[in-house]
């Protein structure tokens, strides 16, 4: 079996990004990747401005109590008409309005004391206090992202900013899904006896709508070894990626593997992993193939770590380690030596530090400890039993980026 870290890397060596493009409106460019450098064209803010509302004065000279007469005012969109040419001015200025000519320094509003157009102020003012330098957040020309990056809508917000309409990024990455096997029904038909509801090519569908990714659902495979060569290399003609659930283990009626092996080439097979010991992976024509287990963790935890990060390099972005953290593990968990483990666990906030816990029956048909988790805990192949209070590598699951460490029992209704 191949250590996961050694069949990452050889999996490495197979990706070659795809490099076609498109140009798009930003509004359609979130979670796309950046073909090319995007640069401000504009310094950003285009202008002086202030950060606060107040008075913008000369602050030069100035003595610790200072009056000024307010001679005009800056509201945003609409500067002032005056400039401070004189001593003992001030404009009344608003949050984001230009900084009048001859104004150095803004006095928030509340430092001061008003009476009719003239206001006094008894505490210190510093040039520049409370002003936003021209080009404060960008300059113009510098780099706001280089290619490879993922469009985030934090992004795609500060392009919206510095006047960006369009962005090249790479075309999405065309996907085709199957999934194999006799036992498996269509969800909304009655089930046949010995057959289950085919749950792994929705599941991978519904990942890859967060990916940039254009997927082609074509349907499920008899365990047929001749139907299953000649859909895979059809589906090859078009597609970047290939991925199959089921049919890659050991058993008579696993037929996926020995199809590849003739329209394609098995790059390696079985992987020191638990769950997902029989992904497979290998090249159909000018696609990209991945067998994925047939019990659906093993195929959502293979998905997770090898086909997600599969994409995002054929898009041009570089792989990254997924988001870890280290807990404390409560309950303890049994182990053998020998292959990497991927548990399904529950991550939460205490008072010290996080801690984790299994949420149940790790088997690889367990979905429900699965849609229970939100996060994975992973034991290194060298380790034994973990005893209850140990440190332990936390891999958070995507869709609790947000909030990384909830404790349910004080989370609000």
């Amino acid at each position: 079996m191949l250590n996961v870290d050694l069949a990452f890397q050889k999996l490495v060596g197979l990706v070659r990004p795809i490099g076609e493009t498109e140009r798009l409106v930003i509004a359609d460019a979130v979670g796309r990747i950046a073909a090319d450098p995007v640069t401000a064209p504009i310094d950003l803010p285009p202008f002086d401005s202030s950060a606060m509302d107040g008075y913008a004065v000369d602050a030069t000279n100035l003595d610790s109590v200072a009056h000024f007469e307010v001679v005009d005012e800056s509201l945003a969109g609409r500067p002032a008409t005056h400039a401070l040419s004189t001593p003992g001015k001030a404009i009344r200025v608003f949050t984001g309005a230009v900084m009048p000519k001859g104004a150095n320094a803004v006095v928030l509003q509340e430092d001061v004391a008003k009476h009719g157009n003239t206001i006094t102020t008894t505490e210190p003012i510093h040039r520049n206090q409370h002003v936003r330098q021209r080009g404060h957040d960008v300059h113009r020309g510098a780099v706001l992202c280089r290619p490879g990056t993922r469009l985030s809508h934090f992004h795609l917000t500060w392009f919206a900013a510095c006047g960006i309409e369009e962005v090249t990024v790479s075309r999405r990455i065309r996907v085709g899904v199957f999934s194999t096997g006799d036992e498996l029904a269509e969800r909304g038909t009655p089930l046949k006896p010995g057959q289950i509801y085919d749950s792994n090519r929705f599941a991978i569908i519904s990942l890859l709508r967060e990916k940039a990714a254009e997927t082609f659902d074509l349907g499920c495979l008899p365990d047929d070894p001749d139907v299953i060569a000649n859909a895979l290399r059809d589906a090859s003609l078009d597609m970047d990626l290939l991925l199959t659930s089921g049919g890659v283990s050991v058993g008579d009626a696993d037929f996926v593997k020995e199809a590849v092996e003739r329209v394609g080439s098995m790059e390696f097979w079985n992987i020191a992993l638990k769950p997902g010991k029989p992904l497979a992976i290998g090249t159909v024509g000018k696609s990209l193939f991945f067998g994925l287990p047939g019990n659906p963790v093993s195929t959502l935890v293979t998905y997770l770590l090898f086909v997600a990060p599969t994409i995002d390099r054929l898009g041009g972005q570089q792989p990254m380690a997924p988001l870890t953290l280290t807990a404390v593990l409560e309950g303890g968990v049994k182990h053998t030596a020998g292959r990497r483990e991927y548990l399904r666990g529950t991550l939460r906030s205490t008072d010290d530090r996080p801690t984790v816990a299994p949420t149940g029956d790790q088997g690889s048909n367990r979905l429900a400890t699965l849609a229970g988790a939100n996060c994975l805990i992973v034991v290194n192949e060298a380790r034994h039993n973990i005893e209850d209070g140990e440190l332990v590598e936390v891999m958070v699951l995507p869709d609790e980026g947000a909030h990384l460490v909830v404790d349910q029992e004080r989370a609000l209704p």
